[in-house]
């Protein structure tokens, strides 16, 4: 991490140790011994201690003073008034892959709306001016329009939404998001549905692997069970660039506070024959 200038010298020491801190918990050489899974202390500083709802906990220290900046672009790239519209799609299922065609019969309009799973879009999208959205696919890698990127609602029309790119290289740019044809790519029914909706998810936070690549001024971690993926914690907590611009709330299945957490890290282990 570099050290920014006009910094004092404390400022530059807290960079250091956290850069510091970063590494080991990357390299996992934090709680060692270890065969690559650990659990480590969390510095007490950037721990959400007192909570009673953690949802409203981590929100409330995500967004702070949200009451007098949430009409900021620059804040929350949200604009809480204006008039919401509604996006309904349209699904269809692949009847080649349906060897019983009574089937067909079952698999109502209704039905086909109802479903949800992972890597496409809801049914219904209620969408306004100045709502931070997600791409859910690949749209053009080129321009940084890549399945992660966030971006905020600036029009709306009937078939298309215009947006701004909210980070990253194309950060500010002005992109056309059309409706696509979209199906799950391991589809959880016996069934192949293709939906056709804008290819995007609203977006007020993320999982710890769509923000990879992201540089925020403030991330609320929120940890209600343990990761267990190589690098995730280190992923997590590098989103910021100091160490004043995270907060983090564990607990344990009672909701109860904790200032541990799981760091998974692959490792090596040579054996001497």
């Amino acid at each position: 991490m570099r050290l920014q200038t006009g910094l004092t010298q404390t400022d530059k020491n807290e960079i250091a140790q956290f850069s510091d801190w970063l590494l080991r918990i990357g390299e996992g050489r934090i709680s060692e011994p270890n065969d690559g899974t650990a659990e480590i202390d969390i510095p007490p500083d950037i721990l959400i201690i007192e909570f009673d709802d953690p949802i409203v906990a981590i929100v409330n220290t995500t967004y702070p003073d949200f009451i007098n900046n949430f009409q900021s672009v620059d804040y929350l790239k949200i604009n809480k008034t204006g008039e919401i519209r509604d996006y309904y799609n349209a699904n269809s299922v692949d009847k080649s892959e349906i060897h019983d065609p009574t089937v067909v019969d079952i698999l109502t309009p209704e039905f086909l709306s109802s479903l949800r799973t992972s890597g496409l879009p809801n049914h219904h999208l209620k969408l306004k001016v100045g709502t931070p959205i997600m791409l859910m696919r690949n749209k053009d890698q080129s321009e940084g329009l890549c399945n992660g990127t966030r971006l905020c609602i600036t029009k709306m029309a009937a078939h298309v939404l215009e947006a701004s790119i909210m980070g990253g290289k194309g950060l500010g740019n002005l992109v056309c998001i059309p409706r696509m044809d979209m199906s799950p790519s391991q589809s959880p029914w016996p069934f192949k549905l293709n939906r056709r909706q804008f290819p995007i998810i609203v977006s007020y936070s993320m999982t710890i692997n769509k923000s990879q690549g992201q540089s925020l001024d403030n991330v609320g971690l929120y940890i209600p069970r343990d990761v267990f993926t190589h690098g995730q914690i280190y992923v997590a907590l590098s989103r910021v660039t100091t160490k004043k611009g995270i907060k983090i709330l564990i607990h344990d299945e009672e909701k109860k506070f904790k200032g541990k957490t799981t760091n998974v890290v692959y490792k090596e282990v040579f054996n001497n024959v």
